[in-house]
């Protein structure tokens, strides 16, 4: 195998695969990016057999058909130092030569016959919807995915195809996310895809992309770049039964106002109480070492006094995901959960219960 190509472009596409390598084990054949040059060519590859990437790139001269794997980190660490200039490329006795003008490196290869398959594209279903909005939609519910819980399907989120719309539904179990656009086309069905899938897929696709998936795997794929990720293989909680069907309060406030009181108050603590008054909104720190209290003067279309506490990333993690100025919020009682909404945008969060 033998090639050239320009810095820039083999440093981006080097740097987009390093998330996908395993790098705990460096004998392991998944700690290597794949490299093949094929029909003018250069096929790109790196998985941690959970999730993997493919990158075709054409911008290559002075090649040899050929393929080879070298160990990513150590791979992108060279390039990074090379200068902006073309690169040259070749295998040599078991080893990746790596040669820019004076400058000369050599990495040792595994056998790339080795190197892991990925999904094939014919069997699987297409999801018929459009790249931007599935971006927009997903990026609003990833803060609410949680982390390592026992449940491992908590561990991504959901996308549940009905009839009428596709809902997108994250819950770390303290907040339920959920986002949602029509459904066209797509027939019923639910997958759970994993956070980290979930964060990559927003770098990747920035334009128009083929989604494809099946009971296993979701692949996504432009003219760069083709991703896929293991799904997640559980059943996601009923969340719909979480989504209160009436509300004791339901009024609009200001999102600016909101998020520059709410930051006020947090400087030491995040996690303060509310009180909703029909002419003002106090917001105080929960914090017992020390005091920090705001109030807006704003008339609330409310008959009576209440609070609710609430560790306050949770509403500012909805605020950041919103388009509107104005944002709806509702309630039942201080100790219920309480609704959060813009548009095709809801998050229901649990409060604190507090003694008083």
């Amino acid at each position: 195998m033998k090639f050239t190509i320009s810095k820039s472009i083999i440093e981006n596409i080097i740097s987009s695969m390093q998330p996908f390598l395993n790098k705990k084990d460096s004998s392991s054949i998944t700690s290597h990016i794949y490299l093949e040059v094929l029909n003018a060519n250069l096929i790109i590859k790196s998985t941690d057999y959970e999730m993997g990437c493919v990158a075709n790139v054409s911008d290559i001269k002075d090649l040899i058909d050929g393929k080879a794997t070298v160990n990513g980190g150590n791979f992108l660490n060279i390039i990074r130092r090379l200068k902006d200039e073309d690169i040259d490329f070749e295998v040599s006795a078991n080893n990746l030569n790596i040669k820019q003008k004076r400058s000369n490196f050599k990495l040792p290869m595994y056998d790339a016959n080795e190197y892991p398959s990925f999904p094939q594209l014919e069997n699987l279903h297409s999801l018929e919807i459009n790249t931007i909005n599935l971006i927009n939609s997903i990026k609003k519910i990833t803060p609410s995915i949680d982390n390592n819980n026992p449940k491992f399907e908590l561990n991504g989120a959901l996308i549940d195809i009905k009839s009428q719309k596709i809902n997108f539904v994250a819950t770390d179990t303290r907040r339920l996310a959920i986002s949602n656009l029509e459904n066209i086309s797509n027939k019923e069905s639910q997958i759970i895809i994993p956070k980290k899938a979930i964060i990559e897929i927003q770098k990747l696709f920035l334009d128009e992309a083929s989604i494809k998936f099946d009971d296993t795997n979701l692949v996504v794929s432009n003219n760069n770049y083709t991703f896929f990720t293991k799904l997640i293989n559980g059943k996601f909680p009923d969340y719909e039964r979480i989504i209160p069907n009436n509300l004791k309060y339901k009024f609009q406030l200001s999102k600016s106002l909101l998020i520059e009181a709410i930051k006020l108050v947090t400087s030491i603590e995040s996690k303060i109480k509310i009180t909703f008054n029909p002419e003002s909104i106090i917001f105080e720190s929960l914090d017992d070492d020390s005091e920090s209290k705001t109030q807006l003067d704003i008339n609330v279309d409310i008959s009576e006094s209440f609070y609710i506490a609430v560790n306050s990333k949770y509403i500012l993690d909805f605020l950041s995901g919103t388009n509107s100025e104005e944002i709806s919020v509702g309630f039942n009682e201080s100790n219920l959960p309480f609704y959060l909404e813009d548009g095709n945008f809801i998050t229901i969060v649990m409060p604190i219960v507090l003694d008083k």
